[in-house]
């Protein structure tokens, strides 16, 4: 591997891209690693010494959604190392947990999964004892009650957000303020450099938006429509990822689908990024923590659950991600330019028609074969 494929490999884990296991596996520092621990037992990892909660814990989690420097931090404070894999929909984490995947012990869902997986028993029951740096009191009901499956709490709160668009300003000079602009755009001016999501539930539900209908929708004839523009749409796509921050960095893409704190991340990196919130609507949502009911380290799981919602700690991945939080105590800690950031907190009249995903969702066989049409297409 030569040093400018080693240094993309080391952009994409340090953004969450890629897992650290990746990483090495791909970089093969993982041998080189395990080569040296051999000869020198003094640099492999030490077993938590704060507490027994072993020496790895395996976080599954979004791209891009954690600070290194806090997993660090935990890291040295316990001893135990975070292994962290990301996914790029809630589907695809649901069709691991449901194969049986092993090495999960904490798992960051969003809300409208949250009862499809305590149905099919893949999350259990939370000891909030076990979490005392979570205070319920510090956020609002609406951002606990998803969480809270007939009277017992399988998550809670990390973060919540929108999902609009990302335009490079530079070269997207229409100022487009609608989903409509947005497909319109994609199949004219700027074909062959936009990004959808590899993720049903936002790529179907702003399709449907071009529309005017709910983002949620199942009813047959709008879920056809939005079938033939996305069919229409595909030959103009730079791609279908969930992963859209490298290209829309390197400039091969000018466009993409994108979350609330991408946005934030883009724009540091490239002032000219810009977020747009569709103005017929969309999704707005809120992600949790949660435990896999077949998680390998559930002491490590809640060690790290309790470290990451610490109001010190959730400030500076706050900081790091961009995506505003619903706990109170942190946002004391913030600055007010990020509670000021309109991409962070839009305005009311953007914010009203927004929908938070409908369970069921999740397993509605309509919409995962038309996403999967649309994708062999």
């Amino acid at each position: 591997m030569n040093r400018t494929e080693f240094m993309n490999q080391l952009w994409r884990w340090k953004r969450g891209s890629i897992s650290r296991r990746q990483f090495l596996g791909t970089t093969g520092l993982g041998a080189a690693t395990v080569a040296l621990a051999t000869a020198m037992p003094g640099l492999a990892p030490r077993r938590a010494i704060a507490q027994d909660i072993g020496d790895r814990v395996g976080l599954c989690t979004w791209p891009s959604y954690h600070d290194q420097a806090n997993l660090d931090a935990f890291t040295a404070q316990t001893g135990a190392a975070i292994e962290v894999s990301v996914f790029g929909s809630n589907e695809e984490m649901m069709a691991k947990l449901q194969a049986g995947a092993a090495g999960y012990d904490v798992l960051v869902p969003t809300n409208y999964t949250i009862l499809d997986y305590v149905g099919q028993g893949l999350l259990t029951p939370l000891d909030l004892s076990l979490i005392p740096n979570h205070d319920p009191s510090a956020h609002e009901a609406r951002y606990l009650e998803p969480g809270i499956v007939d009277g017992t709490v399988y998550a809670i709160p990390k973060d919540w957000g929108t999902t609009g668009y990302v335009i490079n300003t530079e070269v997207v000079t229409e100022n487009p303020t609608t989903w409509k602009e947005f497909w319109d755009l994609t199949m004219t001016t700027h074909s062959g450099a936009v990004l959808v999501h590899d993720y049903q539930l936002t790529t179907i539900g702003n399709a449907l938006k071009y529309y005017g209908y709910s983002f949620n929708s199942i009813d047959p004839a709008e879920l056809a429509q939005a079938e033939e523009l996305l069919l229409a749409a595909k030959p103009h796509l730079f791609g279908i990822n969930s992963d859209y921050k490298p290209a829309m960095l390197s400039g091969d893409a000018v466009m993409s689908i994108c979350w609330t704190g991408d946005a934030v991340q883009l724009r540091r990196e490239n002032p000219a990024m810009a977020y747009v919130l569709g103005r017929e609507g969309g999704e707005i949502w809120t992600d949790y923590y949660a435990i896999p009911s077949d998680a390998p380290n559930v002491p490590g799981a809640y060690a790290l659950i309790d470290y990451l919602v610490t109001p010190d700690v959730n400030a500076r991945e706050v900081l790091f991600h961009g995506y505003p939080t619903s706990d109170a105590r942190t946002n004391a800690l913030l600055p007010a330019e990020l509670l000021e950031d309109p991409i962070v907190y839009p305005a009311a009249d953007l914010l009203s028609p927004l929908e938070y995903g409908a369970a069921g969702l999740i397993t509605n066989e309509a919409r995962a074969e038309l996403f999967a049409r649309f994708k062999a297409a």
